[in-house]
């Protein structure tokens, strides 16, 4: 039966850390629990967001399969919600021998999606023929059956998706998800107009577009895309989740909640992420360490602190108010 994607907010999942360093497995399921609690559609498992540059193969594969196995059970538990799109990656070597092991292990955890990373198709940046015949040799040497996606990973560098790119992804019928970077509403809604406008093939898939900047996501949203797949889904996931589905019901509460999101999401920028979306989890009764791989935690100040307790008092504000 082909996949239906889901509208809405698809968190980029953190990885909890044990002090030894190695997985914490349980906050990985209750992280899990807390996306499904607070309304979130998916989860865009090992991805930046979870340090898969700094995971080994096995532990990447261990998450995916974590995350996998608790929303079945999540969505067991509750027969009449839809249940969590899991989509993930783990795309991160050069060599294409590793390339090909990496994406079929974690295509073998039973995720929905798997999606591969801009920038490990002609790694070189040569041009639109290079990496359209890259990302041709790669699906010839992956599950046929099992959608796909593409994700526009800032690291090592930013491949961003050009017009002929979409067009091939499109037009390959197996493109379910493209999580975009651009960071760009004009550009977003050209590139919604030209995956629309591209003919798929029959019982092909259409990629949902998932916007992972919050400064355009209202107008995103409007232009068609499918919602949001970023980091701040680790602070306020049901506000996002909540934009996603309301702004046409409901549109002047729509922009003063887009407003705040955007606002609130410098801090992307600005604080020793991913500690401090570990010490916000952990003061929303999600338990796990502030350990992280690719930041130090002791690089958390009292001005992080002070940040992230006040971003929560606003959504706490925004909450009452789509309430009321």
């Amino acid at each position: 039966m082909k996949k239906t994607f889901r509208y809405g907010a698809y968190p980029t999942m953190i990885t909890p850390y044990n002090r030894d360093n190695t997985l914490d497995i349980g906050a990985v399921r209750a992280l899990v629990d807390w996306y499904w609690e607070k309304g979130c559609d998916g989860i865009f498992a090992v991805c930046q967001s979870s340090e898969i540059h700094y995971l080994t193969l096995a532990e990447r594969v261990l998450l995916a399969e974590t995350v996998r196995l608790q929303a079945d059970r999540l969505a067991a538990a509750e027969p009449g919600r839809a249940p969590l799109t899991v989509v993930a990656s783990g795309h991160i070597s050069d060599r294409f021998a590793d390339q090909v092991t990496e994406l079929n292990a974690i295509a073998d955890t039973g995720i929905d999606a798997l999606v591969l990373i801009s920038n490990r198709m002609d790694i070189e940046n040569t041009g639109d023929a290079s990496w359209i015949a890259d990302c041709d040799k790669l699906l010839a040497a992956l599950p046929p059956m099992l959608p796909l996606g593409v994700y526009e990973c800032p690291k090592p560098y930013k491949r961003l998706l050009t017009e002929e790119m979409l067009q091939y992804l499109v037009g390959t019928g197996r493109f379910a998800f493209i999580k975009d970077t651009c960071c760009s509403a004009p550009q977003i809604a050209q590139r919604i107009l030209a995956i629309d406008s591209t003919p798929t093939p029959a019982d092909g898939y259409k990629p949902a577009l998932f916007n992972a900047n919050a400064q355009t996501l209202l107008p995103s949203l409007r232009s068609g895309a499918m919602g949001y797949c970023g980091i701040m889904a680790n602070f306020h996931p049901d506000l996002y989740a909540w934009l996603c589905k309301n702004d046409t019901a409901q549109p002047q509460k729509s922009e003063l909640i887009a407003t705040f999101l955007g606002t609130a999401a410098f801090i992307e920028c600005g604080l020793a992420y991913p500690c401090v979306a570990k010490y916000h989890l952990n003061r929303s009764g999600v338990k796990m360490t502030s350990l992280s791989r690719s930041c130090d935690e002791s690089k958390m100040t009292d001005y992080d602190f002070l940040c992230i307790d006040n971003m929560e008092k606003l959504a706490a504000h925004f909450r009452q108010l789509i309430a009321e």
